[in-house]
């Protein structure tokens, strides 16, 4: 059988990443793991096995802990808040400095492949720059070479359009393996099957919650603490209490459509005084498209275009999840507040597997 190949999963999170590499491939193998929220720490347990995570900074990790042998891949992304698109872009801000641990880990366990993921801004910031400069002749990451480019998880078979920069480093003794090809596109064609879309991804998800009474059934202990779950990827599909002027204004929006479609009786003062921006607050998804960007409070519809397409409620975090490609068997552990950060903020799990194919033929 083909040997199997070991990975060092860095900046984990729920393990996203991973989960789309072994969807890529089943001789992928979780040696390590690095994840400083607990909660996500224990769906990354929980998901593949004891022992394997450490839970805390990274920082700590490298000053404390051996590191793994013979590790095949690192991977991770980086926390990207500093240089996110959304909200406050600050160069400086210290968890864009995070790159250096992760380049520091290169240096101490030697991978033959590395896999960095983040926003698409990333290759435009400061640290890209740096993260060049340490891989010239002379830089303390020498020894690799890498590539980068920004991939849309659409078009790897994922029912959301989401856009990430992808570095996939390599020992310069190895050849550089390639970035995967897309497989879908907006419309079928010989090489490309259709995007997929929201109705195909939603298909016989009960339009109503129906997992409501397993909250507060669950709890497990973890790191000296206690939190809720683990709950299956199907067990998530939990409703939410609206008020009337919350159900009055979701009534209002058709499909496609957002806050510009509620009366002006309904509408919030802010969205009076302001009759322009985005056109994505209380949107309602399209049916027939992939989803926007799933991000980390989907569950509220004044952050995004998160309506379901015909129901008068926000995605649930079944529904995002779905959205995200995680597998049935993925576990979630921690608040809902919590697992909907975990969900949002991984990597779409058809990209996943598309690098990990990509890896897997050359490994």
């Amino acid at each position: 059988m083909p040997r199997k190949i070991r990975v060092l999963d860095l900046f984990a999170g729920a393990g996203g990443l991973t989960a789309g590499f072994r969807e890529g491939s089943s001789r992928f193998e979780s040696i390590a793991a690095v994840e400083m929220d607990l909660a996500a720490a224990a769906s990354y347990e929980a998901t593949f096995g004891s022992g394997i995570v450490f839970a805390g900074r990274i920082e700590e990790w490298l000053g404390s802990q051996p590191m793994p042998e013979k590790i095949d891949v690192v991977v991770g992304g980086p926390p990207c808040q500093g240089f996110s698109t959304l909200g406050k872009q600050d160069e400086e801000d210290l968890r864009n400095g995070l790159w250096r641990q992760y380049a520091e880990t290169l240096t101490r366990v030697k991978p033959s492949y590395f896999v960095v993921e983040n926003v698409a801004a990333f290759e435009k910031s400061k640290q890209f720059g740096q993260f060049i400069e340490a891989t010239a002749p002379g830089g303390f990451l020498e020894n690799y070479a890498f590539q980068h480019r920004v991939l849309n998880a659409a078009d790897f078979g994922a029912p959301q359009a989401r856009k990430r920069a992808v570095l996939i480093g390599h020992l310069r003794t190895l050849p550089f393996p390639g970035f995967p090809r897309p497989t879908h596109a907006r419309q079928a064609s010989g090489d490309h099957e259709r995007y997929a879309w929201v109705q195909d991804a939603f298909l016989g998800i009960p339009g109503d919650p129906d997992r409501d009474h397993l909250l507060g059934t669950k709890s497990i202990q973890f790191s000296d603490r206690k939190f809720a779950g683990p709950f299956s990827t199907r067990e998530l599909h939990w409703s939410r209490n609206y008020t009337e002027l919350s159900i009055r204004r979701m009534e209002a929006i058709p499909e496609g459509g957002n806050r510009f479609d509620i009366r002006e009786a309904d509408l919030a003062p802010c969205w009076r005084k302001h009759k322009t921006g985005s056109a994505d607050v209380m949107g309602r998804l399209h049916a027939d498209r992939p989803s926007v960007t799933i991000r980390t409070e989907f569950f509220k519809p004044e952050k995004g275009r998160y309506l379901h397409p015909s129901k008068n409620r926000a995605i649930t975090h079944y529904e995002a999840a779905v959205l995200q490609g995680f597998p049935a068997d993925h576990l979630f552990v921690g608040s809902r507040t919590a697992i909907a950060r975990q969900i949002g903020n991984a990597v779409p799990i058809p990209l996943g597997a598309a690098i990990g194919r990509q890896l897997a033929s050359v490994l």
